[in-house]
């Protein structure tokens, strides 16, 4: 692999500096929720994860036994109407959640997906995702995949500020 080549992979996985640094939204408060319950579950959860599609999942994470969820955030129900890419991210986990807030009307939500209900404090699941197993080759590149996003992340928090 060319050092370019190698350069361009490693800023595809490390976390995005360049990105002002701003009041918490609420997808922001969702996904933190959504993280501590994964956390609390043991499930190592990354949030703004590229998928091998090029595809960008709100949260995914990998438990012990290398089985992954993905859970994309809805902050309301514009959003989920005007988005659909979530259906590219199944083949990409074991479970499949929506997580969304107190207000959202979950009857909207398909029902062969979990919900999660979540605010920035906490998160709680209402419904049980079904597991759906990946495909082993696809299971295997995502969780290097996954473990070299964790690396690069963390590498940055012991750099030094310019």
């Amino acid at each position: 692999m060319s050092v370019a080549a190698s350069e361009s992979a490693s800023a595809q996985l490390a976390l995005d500096l360049a990105r002002p640094c701003i009041a918490e939204g609420r997808a922001e408060g969702l996904a933190r929720g959504v993280c501590r319950l994964l956390d609390e579950m043991g499930i190592c959860p990354l949030v703004e994860v590229p998928l091998g599609t090029g595809r960008r999942a709100d949260v995914v994470g990998q438990d012990g036994k290398g089985r992954f969820v993905i859970v994309e955030i809805k902050s309301g129900l514009a959003d989920f109407r005007a988005d659909t890419k979530w259906c590219d991210y199944r083949n990409h986990c074991d479970r499949f959640y929506f997580g969304v807030g107190n207000d959202f009307p979950l009857d909207v939500l398909p029902g062969y997906v979990g919900v999660i209900v979540a605010d920035r404090f906490g998160a709680e699941i209402r419904r049980e995702a079904p597991l759906q197993p990946m495909a082993q080759g696809l299971r295997r590149k995502q969780a290097i995949r996954f473990g070299r996003i964790a690396a690069h992340r963390l590498r940055f928090f012991h750099e030094e500020p310019c």
